[in-house]
């Protein structure tokens, strides 16, 4: 499923902006069923109601370990040509640290550290909600890109909330775009910072994520975040 994506063409539109979509990710049959996963309250360890937090409004749910099949597959599946590119940015940044080609691996280093929650979630917005700008850090140990796969049709399922990414180069003002996504298609970004090419050599990008208000409806998202939390 994951070999018809071109992960050079991915690769180089994450160097240029931050982000890549992935069309097509999903099956409508598959975002219906991973979006009625949220409702099976015995998968998940834990639920966040945003606006308790300051997060903003809203709700997600993350997942307990053992991960449901698909979900896991996805994850195991993405994590070695995003970590090629992942080693390539922690070079052109001058972060000693690197990723290991299979992600079982990069998980035992995670556990190793105290990072064993698993952070795979499942987020359900309705009218009114929104989610604040944001980084998905959770310990020591970050993955520095992740994928966030619509499961609801917009215009259809519900109008408003759309995916919003920024950067802040340093000395200059916060950039903002807005990711066009259909149901089943997915996103890969920037989790914290992303090295951009100057004319003096690499700089680091800080990027952050968020959702605009939900106008009507109600919105699903499937969340794969690399790294386990502490």
């Amino acid at each position: 499923m994951l070999d018809r994506f071109d992960w050079t063409a991915i690769a180089a539109s994450l160097d240029a902006q931050g982000w890549a979509v992935l069309p097509g990710l999903l099956s409508p049959d598959q975002c219906a069923a991973t979006a009625a996963l949220y409702d099976e309250r015995a998968r998940f360890r834990s639920e966040v109601i945003m606006a308790r937090h300051g997060f903003g409004r809203g709700q997600y749910r993350y997942f307990a370990y053992p991960l449901p099949e698909p979900v896991a597959t996805l994850r195991a599946g993405l994590y070695p040509p995003l970590a090629a590119l992942a080693n390539l940015w922690h070079h052109r940044m001058g972060i000693a640290h690197r990723f290991p080609p299979a992600h079982a691996d990069f998980l035992a280093r995670c556990h190793q550290a105290g990072q064993q929650r698993p952070t795979p979630l499942l987020l359900r917005y309705g009218p009114g909600d929104y989610n604040c700008l944001h980084q998905d850090l959770y310990g020591e140990h970050v993955f520095p890109l992740q994928l966030a796969a619509l499961l609801s049709a917009p215009g259809t399922d519900f109008t408003g909330g759309e995916l919003v990414l920024t950067e802040q180069r340093p000395r200059m003002q916060s950039r903002a775009a807005v990711v066009p996504l259909a149901q089943g298609d997915a996103v890969v970004f920037a989790v914290h910072q992303r090295p951009v090419r100057g004319s003096r050599g690499d700089y680091r990008v800080t990027m952050r994520h968020g959702v605009s208000e939900i106008r009507a409806g109600q919105r699903h998202v499937l969340g794969i975040i690399f790294h386990d939390a502490s």
